[in-house]
């Protein structure tokens, strides 16, 4: 970073509110992500029993919640940009708690895919202002740390889902799905509270200045936001791609895991969950881990390198067909779970002005939503076709090889852009 432009480091107080905020991001991207949609992952076998879906419909239904998240992703990135993030939060983790708890009430496909469709619109308006908060509370030089550790809450929703849900199908019987589904609810509720009482949109409404800033760099009032410069930037596209690869490779894996263990894998729904558990834990530190390695080799080496070990880890999963297998697959996805996501989101302000930060993450968003829109469908289609998930995780694997080679074709860019 250029010196003359960095100035004079700030004074920091003994605690700086930032802290607070990265915490509280955490526990947004765990409600958004961690539990609205791979809660899905741990209750799907028993909601499929208990709805009498095929394989197809069940990926119909985390269509639907990905097709809510991808509408949603851009105007909540537009929303951002203009209301407070903390307004914007407050009312999408409301309409987040009520879309579990009612999908907890399905009667049969089409009341449980409205469900889980309004589920995904809340999700996208929690998750793009959550993210974009770290803009606004860090300096530009500790942006990637602030975000790799939100990134974590989607880590800490696979830790919970996958030891709790399992406790509560067991205790509840075939009714246990909607008493999992309530108990999420619940769970984000309690997240709105905290919200409410310690959320901030900016520093300045603590008395803080944001945290690494330095004397020189205080930012200009912004003018008007061209989105423009968004829709036609070659680069977001390509970001955009690049990301839509990693959406259809993993969601695949995150959809199926339980019922292709369960079902193929003669593993029991405990040992599965315990399995996704052990993925969970190990990915907390994913996006931090993957998004310091792209600040010191580069973001297109990072991402190929990330991607590389994804096609390993889903070919494991479909060839193996052993717990030891299972176990590798399990501890490949944990550790590089959340890198991409956190390397997308530095990765925006290489190619477009910080002002437009939130929109290029929506836009990028949406292309990543294509990706996980259509890929459980074809994995639910092919596994009702062939009768197997194997060939599923085989072409995620290879989704994943082209992802990676597609990341090293990306353009160089300047480190002080």
């Amino acid at each position: 970073m250029d010196s003359r432009r960095e100035g004079r480091l700030l004074p920091q107080p003994p605690f700086h509110y930032a802290w607070a905020i990265v915490t509280l991001g955490h526990l947004n991207v765990l409600c958004a992500l961690g539990f609205a949609r791979f809660g899905y992952t741990m209750i799907l076998p028993a909601m499929k029993e208990g709805l009498q879906l095929t394989y197809a419909e069940t990926g119909w239904l985390a269509t639907g919640n990905f097709i809510g998240y991808l509408v949603c992703s851009l105007i909540a990135g537009l929303l951002a940009s203009r209301w407070p993030p903390r307004h914007l939060i407050l009312i999408a983790l409301l309409c987040l708690s009520a879309g579990l708890g009612i999908t907890s009430l399905a009667s049969g496909f089409l009341s449980a895919l409205a469900a889980r469709t309004f589920t995904g619109l809340a999700s996208g308006a929690v998750y793009i202002p959550a993210m974009t908060l770290p803009t606004l509370w860090f300096a530009p030089h500790r942006r990637g740390l602030a975000a790799g550790i939100q990134t974590g809450g989607s880590g800490l929703g696979l830790l919970l889902s996958g030891l709790l849900i399992p406790l509560i199908l067991r205790h509840y019987g075939p009714e246990g799905w909607r008493y999992a589904w309530l108990l999420l609810a619940l769970l984000v509720a309690l997240v709105w509270l905290l919200m409410l009482g310690f959320l901030r949109s900016r520093p300045e409404e603590v008395g803080q200045q944001p945290y690494g800033a330095r004397a020189a760099a205080a930012p200009l009032p912004p003018g008007p936001p061209r989105w423009r410069h968004v829709f036609v930037n070659r680069g977001l596209w390509r970001l955009g791609a690049i990301f839509a690869c990693f959406g259809f490779s993993y969601v695949i894996y995150a959809t199926f895991f339980a019922a292709y263990l369960v079902k193929e894998g003669g593993v029991s729904s405990a040992a599965a969950g315990q399995l996704w558990g052990l993925a969970g834990s190990l990915s907390l530190g994913s996006g931090l881990l993957w998004g310091d390695l792209a600040d010191r080799i580069g973001k297109r080496f990072a991402l190929a390198i990330v991607f590389g070990l994804h096609a390993a880890c889903f070919a494991t999963f479909a060839i193996g067909r052993s717990m030891p297998a299972f176990l590798v697959s399990a501890i490949l996805f944990g550790l590089t779970a959340w890198g991409i996501p956190a390397i997308m989101a530095a990765a925006v302000g290489d190619y477009c002005p910080i002002s437009l930060a939130s929109a290029a993450l929506g836009f990028i968003t949406i292309i990543f939503g294509v990706g996980q829109a259509i890929g459980p469908p074809i994995a639910g289609g092919l596994a009702d076709w062939t009768q197997s998930f194997s060939g599923a995780f085989l072409l995620a694997s290879g989704v994943a090889v082209i992802g990676g080679l597609a990341a090293l074709t990306l353009p160089r860019v300047g480190r002080n852009r």
